[in-house]
């Protein structure tokens, strides 16, 4: 007897992975090869990395989300399905201009990790949404997303000839804003008295601290992926500033989550999720650190902003989209104990994006303008920089922004079958588990 709990998965999910994965060999078949004139020494180093990405990718992010007591396994199973699709379509469109002049796409080790980095995104921007999709939205999002992510790399170094690290590193503003604006208008009334089933335990919480903690230890590779190998100053600066910014925010997020507290105590999501704020905030401003404490200090105020913005920040936001989209206008108020985001003009965010993602994103942005002015020769340096710098912010939330609208309206159709509000959070409505099925 078929299932009748979730009927979607075999009629939609199956058939729609089989056209993908399919479409995707041919594709493959037709224009890529893999790269013959390898370096072995670049190759022995760069591996490790990659695999430290790899870890991040598949095992940190997926585990970091399953928190959710009845929703653990989607989190950690759809992380891993949705990274595995949005890397193989990453590839592609990253490999566009070279398919245009050479005719292949090539592939190699650095691509394979630029893929992956754009897929990270993608995972950021799954947490606002976590919970109150299916399957069959969720593989929709990631291929529009990764779309507006190549697109607006490709504004950027057509527009302002900005290196691909300054593309790269607005992954984490890029991608809260498209969950925050996804999640706006997939917006659900439950959401407001709370959905029955969205709720945590100490063994889903242990899971999630794994995921946290593997994050924490391979963000230096993050960082410093994209650094060119003949500058090894470079990327161990990167790699020293990372890991102090992230010890300091570890320190630091514990800390305010306990003064933040009523009852002077951890709380354990809000110190899972802040816990690696300074790196977010060290990988968009880490080509102009050049000293430790810059670093660190950079993890102490990022940690303070991220753990304050977790327990306390109510985010109003404007919604006339053309005006946002132009002059981003948006109003910030302070309400007690909130468990997650919940922004006005009904926005639900799950995994709290904007306080682990967005925030410190935005405050390394404001701290590379910043730094960078300071080490600049004269006025006229410092104005170009300035005005480059903000164009590069204001394309990226605006590629953002619209390609989320545009993805949000399309998930919105009854076609995709969305979860019912007492199916959100629920593990069953998408897997076979033997001691939960009914005998007859």
């Amino acid at each position: 007897m078929a299932p009748k709990y979730a009927p979607d998965v075999r009629s939609r999910l199956a058939p729609l992975l089989l056209f993908l994965q399919t479409g995707f060999i041919i594709l493959y078949y037709f224009s890529t090869e893999i790269e013959s004139n390898v370096d072995g020494i670049i190759f022995s180093n760069f591996y490790p990395v990659f695999q430290d990405l790899n870890v991040m990718v598949f095992l940190g992010f997926g585990f970091l989300s399953s928190f959710l007591v009845r929703y653990g396994f989607s989190a950690s199973g759809f992380s891993f399905l949705i990274a595995v699709m949005a890397t193989q379509w990453a590839l592609i469109l990253n490999g566009i201009e070279s398919w245009y002049y050479s005719g292949k796409i090539k592939l190699s080790l650095r691509s394979l990790g630029v893929a992956e980095m754009c897929t990270a995104s993608v995972l950021i921007s799954i947490g606002a949404v976590q919970g109150k999709t299916n399957h069959v939205q969720l593989i929709l999002m990631a291929l529009l997303e990764v779309f507006g992510f190549v697109l607006n790399e490709w504004l950027l170094q057509t527009l302002l000839s900005a290196r691909n690290t300054h593309c790269i590193m607005v992954l984490h503003i890029f991608g809260a804003f498209f969950g925050l604006v996804l999640t706006w208008i997939l917006y659900r009334k439950e959401s407001e008295q709370g959905f029955e089933k969205e709720k945590l335990d100490r063994k889903a919480g242990l899971f999630s601290m794994l995921g946290t903690v593997f994050l924490w230890m391979f963000w230096p590779s993050f960082n410093s992926v994209l650094v060119d190998d003949h500058f090894p100053e470079r990327k161990l600066r990167s790699v020293c500033s990372t890991y102090l910014a992230l010890a300091v925010s570890a320190v630091a997020s514990l800390a305010v989550s306990a003064l933040s507290s009523p009852e002077g105590k951890v709380h354990p999501a809000n110190f899972q999720s802040c816990i690696f704020a300074g790196g977010v905030a060290v990988g968009v401003s880490m080509s102009v650190i050049r000293y430790p404490w810059e670093a660190m200090t950079i993890g102490l105020t990022a940690a303070a902003v991220s753990t304050t913005g977790f327990r306390y920040l109510k985010v109003v936001i404007n919604v006339f989209m053309c005006q946002f989209i132009i002059s981003l206008p948006y109003t910030i108020l302070c309400f007690p104990n909130q468990s997650h985001m919940l922004f006005a003009f009904e926005c639900h965010d799950t995994c709290s994006v904007l306080s682990t993602h967005g925030l410190p994103g935005l405050l390394g942005w404001l701290t590379h303008l910043l730094l960078q002015i300071k080490q600049s020769d004269d006025h006229t340096t410092a104005i170009r920089f300035a005005v480059f710098h903000i164009c590069v912010l204001l394309i990226t939330i605006t590629v953002s922004l619209t390609m989320g609208i545009i993805t949000g309206v399309l998930l919105k159709w009854d076609i995709w079958r969305p979860p019912q509000d007492k199916k959100c959070f629920d593990d069953q409505a998408f897997w076979m588990f033997e001691h939960l099925a009914v005998r007859k």
